[in-house]
């Protein structure tokens, strides 16, 4: 316990009460949607009921609206108040009440918790009314948010055919979809054995979080937009529908039933969070608006107003950035994403991943147990017209910009199979020995693999490794060229440690990019370090 001598501290405040009859309520207030960020008084009430009976989820509140047939004094009160409070704190606010026989009272305000969509929309908002500048609109929209705006939605086509069995409160905005489960602990388990999952709960608690951060999105028959359940999805953007009262959960049953439509544990189902909806089965998801604007060019910016307000926010960051960022990029479609985002270019395309893909493993592999340079050769020439391939999507889709490409990186023994039937499998494919597999494999193992026989040690050891590489990156370059298409290679020498390995790979590249250039009758303007 605490010592005699220490004391307590005792905190003495003025009380009113909710619950003093049917002229009394109390009520949670969002001064703008947290979820949407649209610019309307979002909220619920309970009459004759304290606060803690409105979070808990244990009743399903009114919505904030129906007040001003209720008790219209509080409600105009209640107005009055989210202008007052949010020309002050410039910023949505989340506001606690209690009207106590009719007349009404702040009990508290702070910033209120949103969703990424919900900040970015505020933000560009608030600028519009000049509450904010544009800078404190940047500052205010944290980075990892904007993944929110990326989350998928419902095909539109797929819900008109979906069987709709509910409706809630739209808690936390995007599209999910999953087994039906009704405790954490298999939400956990299920989405640990790579499942996707909804977690369906008449309320939820603190002991679910676990079970709703492994949840793709969360159900709830009870409890309304200011429930543990709704607050906890927006603060981790996760989808979510609150307050689905037309929706029985049976725990015992394992099951969840409505119109009819009868879902057990297991089952698919799928809520969209931005409309409110649950569906029976799976629905076909669409990538998001932003997705489908600068990736796909399927929407019409014109018609997004997530996209518009996006593209805003990131007009006004590029006017006080001093930064430039360029992307990790090993494919043309990443390349293509990472452009359409606003990269600058790409910083480092790692050309290890291509040799993974499809049949070019198994010439990689030949590669790579060629006992002869000869062999090596004829291997290098089957992965040549591959990387050629890659690099001329790349530079077709970075169009212009600067795009950094590293030699290869790891140990050779990280492209042979490790374990006996695969190896049994390769030595079958080209002819030979498994027990020539297993010693190369063995005879290439790196004990520490960050230093040894990797990086540039492996252009200096078999230079026409790096010949080959050099090769696909400037042939890739001319025909892209001859497209019309500006290309700047830069090349990356990796894991240098002395001037001399740096001067032996940087030799290579220099001739072979002179040579590309006299056969193909063109210029090169290329960086190489």
């Amino acid at each position: 316990g605490i010592p005699h001598e220490w004391g307590t501290a005792v905190n003495v405040q003025t009380m009113v009460f909710g619950n003093m009859g049917h002229t009394s309520a109390t009520g949670v207030a969002f001064t703008r949607d947290p979820a949407t960020g649209e610019k309307l008084f979002y909220g619920e009430y309970l009459i004759n009921a304290q606060g803690e009976d409105v979070v808990a989820g244990v009743r399903t509140p009114h919505p904030i609206a129906d007040l001003a047939k209720e008790m219209p004094a509080a409600h105009k009160g209640l107005m009055n108040v989210r202008s007052t409070l949010e020309q002050h704190f410039k910023d949505m606010q989340d506001l606690e009440f209690t009207v106590e026989h009719n007349r009404l009272y702040i009990l508290q305000t702070r910033n209120g918790k949103r969703t990424g969509l919900a900040a970015v929309r505020i933000a560009v908002d608030m600028v519009g009314e000049r509450l904010i500048t544009k800078k404190d609109a940047v500052r205010r929209v944290p980075a990892d948010s904007l993944s929110h705006l990326l989350a998928p939605v419902f095909d539109r086509e797929a819900v008109r055919n979906a069987k709709k069995i509910g409706s809630g409160l739209a808690a936390g905005p995007g599209a999910a979809c999953g087994h039906v489960v009704f405790s954490a602990e298999e939400a956990v388990a299920r989405a640990d054995r790579g499942e996707k999952v909804v977690l369906a709960r008449i309320e939820t608690s603190p002991e679910d979080l676990r079970g709703m951060i492994a949840a793709e999105g969360i159900l709830t028959a009870r409890g309304g937009v200011s429930s543990h359940a709704a607050l906890v999805a927006r603060q981790m953007g996760k989808v979510c529908v609150c307050g689905a009262t037309g929706i029985q959960i049976d725990y015992q049953k394992g099951a969840l039933s409505a119109n009819g439509t009868t879902l057990n544990r297991g089952d698919y189902i799928s809520i969209d969070g931005t409309a409110g909806e649950v569906f029976a089965g799976e629905v076909a998801t669409a990538p998001s608006e932003i997705i489908q604007v600068l990736v796909d060019s399927s929407l019409d910016p014109k018609k997004s107003v997530t996209f518009k307000e996006y593209a805003k926010l990131m007009k006004w960051a590029d006017e006080f950035r001093r930064l430039g960022v360029r992307a990790n990029a090993d494919t043309p479609e990443q390349v293509k994403n990472a452009v359409a985002f606003g990269a600058e270019g790409i910083g480092l395309c790692r050309t290890e991943h291509m040799f993974f893909e499809g049949d070019r493993i198994d010439a990689m592999r030949e590669m790579i147990l060629a006992g002869t340079k000869d062999e090596r050769a004829r291997a290098l020439a089957k992965l040549l017209p591959y990387q050629r391939g890659d690099f001329v999507g790349i530079f077709t889709a970075v169009n212009g910009l600067p795009a950094t490409i590293r030699f290869l990186d790891p140990p050779l023994h990280e492209f042979l199979p490790a374990d006996h039937a695969q190896q049994n499998e390769l030595a079958n494919k080209l002819g030979v020995s498994v027990d020539q597999i297993s010693h190369r494999v063995h005879e290439l193992h790196e004990f520490n693999p960050m230093l040894g026989h990797r990086g540039c040690r492996l252009g200096i050891t078999f230079p026409e490794i790096s010949e080959m590489q050099a090769r696909a990156i400037f042939e890739a370059a001319a025909e892209v060229q001859a497209k019309g298409i500006k290309v700047h290679p830069e090349i990356m020498i990796p894991l240098v440690g002395f001037p001399r390995e740096l001067k032996l790979q940087i030799d290579i590249v220099r001739r072979v990019a002179n040579e590309v250039a006299n056969e193909q009758g063109t210029k090169f303007k290329y960086l190489v370090g």
